[in-house]
């Protein structure tokens, strides 16, 4: 269902789909092919926003007071309408962000079972009673909602990161102003409408378009906005951050530099089959995945081959073409910046393969880059130090394990990090030595569970508040502790 003019998508304020108060509109574009308009969507204004918040506080009460079983109710079913629709929804998301229509529909999968994992934990996610020695009396704390919150979804995973976010803000007793990135709006579309068929009241989700700059102090700044959850770049983050009232919390997942360690000991073929599903798999467009590979002396021209070889097999073409490897970029500025930090990357290092803007044929349509390798990087290059969010792997050579982990850990971020080696010592001494709120071994720096929490150290994250999992109920509570005589 198509809520709007033809191609035009509406946001969803106060129970109602409608146009923005301005009329105006922005287009969302397939990164493969840049002709195809996926849709127009609201350019909406700061008056919109207030009255997204506006709707949200209003519901605050009515939604805080409705049974938890009904709000699992909602979440179930939500994920009924994600799962009957997956193949829609997925071939929409491959359209507007580029990534393989496998990866996908297991995008829009996993964003189901997050709802259906909330309305279980949610049931359940209570407070304590304290032991004590007056016989007449009861003390224990109970959790409440923190009233509007407000989610900011990025564009590389517009359906799963705001399901995870949405998902416990709305089983605890929340309610939601929800702005998905203006790159690929309509993922975020489609789950708001699977929330709403699933019966939500009105009020209780906002769903709103527009660019952070028009409409981002409006529904972070309000006085109603209890906590703001954002995932993006860590500059942004940390702008949100700042500027919010004391009494709002901050959930921020932000930007990575993630270490893939290759130790001498380790299966060179698996060790290049983490490389390229981590650092290539989703077009190098993750927030864990591997942009730095450190290699042992012993092992770095064996394994250097081995990579190329693969990297040099590859399929690039459009996430709707099956047996693809890689997609194109998401956007243009994408495109822009990638390709910069690979020219800066030729002034530093020795570029090995790749690098190129793809054209001709179907590649004159889109942003497509061809897969970067390079070598003999050192700790003070910026492609060794800076996101750079696109299909390009920075080799850095180590001479042990300790200069290795040294290596990994001089960075800011520390968001995800992954070792390859089938040493017992070397397992057992990784997970304490690397700072990484998500540590691998023998598997790729991306991907999570949805029942294990998620979240980053250092810049990546606030470190206050894990996302995913049981942990991730802990952000929309607050805990008051009661004393109860008899």
């Amino acid at each position: 269902m198509t809520v709007g003019k033809q191609d035009e998508f509406y946001n969803y304020i106060d129970g109602e789909w409608s146009a923005c108060q301005s009329g105006r509109t922005f287009e969302n574009i397939n990164p493969a092919d840049t002709g195809d308009i996926v849709g127009r969507f609201q350019a909406s204004s700061a008056a919109d926003a207030h009255a997204a918040v506006a709707a949200a506080a209003a519901a605050f009460e009515g939604w805080k007071a409705t049974p938890v079983s009904k709000r699992a109710a909602v979440l179930n079913r939500a994920a009924d309408h994600l799962e009957a629709n997956a193949d829609s929804i997925a071939s929409e998301l491959t359209r507007e962000e580029g990534k393989a229509l496998s990866l996908a529909k297991d995008e829009v999968l996993r964003s189901a079972q997050t709802l259906r994992f909330y309305a279980v934990e949610g049931q359940t996610f209570t407070g304590e009673t304290f032991p004590q020695d007056d016989p007449d009396m009861l003390v224990y704390s109970q959790r409440e909602p923190l009233g509007v919150v407000t989610v900011i979804a990025p564009w590389n995973f517009p359906v799963s990161i705001p399901a995870r976010k949405i998902a416990p803000a709305l089983i605890t007793g929340n309610t939601v102003v929800f702005k998905p990135s203006s790159d690929a709006p309509l993922s975020g579309y489609r789950l708001a409408e699977a929330l709403v068929k699933g019966g939500l009241p009105k009020g209780v989700l906002n769903f709103i378009t527009g660019s952070a700059a028009e409409i981002g102090a409006a529904i972070t700044g309000a006085p109603a906005v209890r906590a703001v959850s954002f995932t993006g770049s860590t500059r942004a983050g940390e702008q949100i951050h700042r500027a919010v009232p004391l009494t709002t919390r901050t959930q921020m997942e932000l930007g990575g530099k993630n270490p893939l360690i290759v130790m001498e000991d380790a299966d060179l073929d698996k060790a290049v089959d983490l490389t390229i599903k981590g650092g290539f798999s989703l077009s190098g467009q993750a927030c864990t995945g591997t942009s730095r590979v450190l290699v042992l002396s012993a092992v770095k021209a064996a394994y250097t081959e081995k990579l190329l070889a693969r990297v040099r097999t590859l399929k690039i073409g459009s996430g709707m073409t099956p047996g693809m490897d890689l997609g194109p970029l998401a956007t243009r500025k994408q495109l822009e910046t990638v390709l910069g930090y690979i020219d800066i990357g030729k002034s530093e290092a020795a570029l090995l393969c790749g690098g190129e803007r793809l054209t001709g044929g179907d590649f004159d349509k889109g942003f497509y880059v061809s897969p970067a390798v390079f070598t003999d990087v050192t700790q003070q290059m910026r492609i060794a130090r800076e996101e750079i969010f696109g299909p390009v792997i920075a080799i850095i050579e180590c001479r042990d394990y300790a200069d290795a982990i040294a290596k990994a850990n001089d960075t800011e971020y520390g968001l995800s990090a992954a070792i390859a080696t089938n040493n017992p010592r070397y397992i057992h001494r990784f997970a304490a030595d690397i700072q990484a709120g998500t540590v691998k071994i023998n598997r790729t720096t991306t991907g999570n569970l949805v029942n294990a929490p998620f979240g980053g150290l250092k810049r990546s994250s606030t470190s206050t508040f894990r996302e995913s999992g049981r942990t991730g109920l802990e952000f929309y509570t607050q805990v008051k502790t009661v004393y109860r005589g008899c």
